[in-house]
Formats: C-alpha cells, sequence, structure tokens
C-alpha cells in the first residue's frame, strides 16, 4: 500500500486541510491519507490551542465521509511534546512492507532543519511537500519532492481570528466542524 501521512495541529481542521490531503493522494495514487492530530506541536504556541480531544473529533467529523481517508490518535496517546521522529517510527511498525509518505505544507520548510532527528526520518520516509500560498520553494532542499496543488489560503489562525472577532468564518471549513465549534464555544 501507499500511504500519506499529514500530520498538524488541525487547530482547527480546514478546507485547506482537506484539499491537501485529497490532491496530494489523487496526485500520488495513494491508497490512504491518515491524518495525525498533534498532542502538543514541538514549534508553536500552545496558548490558544483547543484541546487535543476536540482536535481529534474535529478531524473525525471532516473526514467522515471520505473512505481514504483516516485518523490516528498515537500522538494524542503518547502526550507531550509530539516530534515526527517518534510518529514515523510507529507507522513504521504497523506498516513495514508499506511505503509511506510524510506530507507537509510549504509553510513547514523554514522549520526544517531545527526538526528532532531529521536525518533518521529521511532514512524511514519519503518527505512531499505540497504548495501553498504566500510561500516560495525556491530553495527546497534535494530530499523532498515538491507536488504542486490547488491551494487555498486559509490557516486555522485566520479561522480563530474570525471567531475571536466575531466574523464570518462559516465557509472555511467543513459544516460538521462549524457546528462543532460552536457547540463547543471554542476560540472565543
Amino acid at each position: 500500500m501507499r500511504i500519506g501521512i499529514l500530520g498538524g495541529t488541525f487547530n482547527p481542521i480546514h478546507l485547506g486541510h482537506l484539499i491537501l490531503a485529497e490532491e496530494v493522494g489523487y496526485k500520488l495514487n495513494l491508497d490512504k491519507v491518515i491524518f495525525v492530530p498533534t498532542y502538543l506541536p514541538p514549534h508553536k504556541d500552545t496558548s490558544e490551542i483547543a484541546s487535543a480531544i476536540d482536535r481529534f473529533k474535529m478531524v473525525k467529523l471532516a473526514i467522515k465521509r471520505n473512505r481514504r481517508f483516516s485518523v490516528s490518535d498515537i500522538e494524542i496517546k503518547r502526550k507531550g511534546r509530539s516530534y515526527t521522529i517518534d510518529t514515523i517510527q510507529e507507522f513504521k511498525k504497523m506498516y513495514p512492507h508499506d511505503e509511506l509518505y510524510f506530507i507537509i505544507g510549504s509553510d513547514l520548510i523554514s522549520y526544517l532543519d531545527s526538526w528532532k532527528d531529521l536525518d533518521r526520518i529521511l532514512k524511514l520516509i519519503k518527505f512531499i511537500v505540497a504548495t501553498r500560498p504566500g510561500y516560495s520553494l525556491s530553495s527546497l532542499p534535494d530530499y523532498i519532492s515538491k507536488l504542486d496543488i490547488r491551494a487555498i489560503d486559509i490557516s486555522g489562525f485566520q479561522i480563530r481570528e474570525a471567531i475571536k472577532n466575531k466574523k464570518p468564518f462559516r465557509y472555511l471549513l467543513p459544516e460538521a466542524v462549524y457546528k462543532y465549534i460552536n457547540k463547543k464555544g471554542l476560540y472565543r
């Protein structure tokens, strides 16, 4: 099998994430794309992050009708800060004979040098970077494959700011996630 792994905070999951997963899955002929919400991201301020359980539930709601998509709670069960190397090693144990692709958006390229055990990660998995509006891929390391996708300029930060400032955000994410955020009063 060919499996894509899409990790992230998903705070909240939005249409940009779903388009990324769908486009990469189609273009690389992946059998499965696994969304992996982090428990605590190592490179982000955690003060405005919804609980790991809420973010996991929102991902589950967002991908419910796509048979190619699934969600994993391995980082949430592990607790603490999540490092890609630990997650990739667990997936290699679960899928020892499959081709694994780690999918990142071009916004993460600037962080790569600070990733824990990057050399080991590169031996275990293929890196795929997808284009994202506003982020250049001109200085892409040779160990990463670039994939041009249809991308829309949406971020979790924009959505959280809209919610805080009582501005519209409904059509930036799936309807089920929109309803969940309102029901739980998240990001207010």
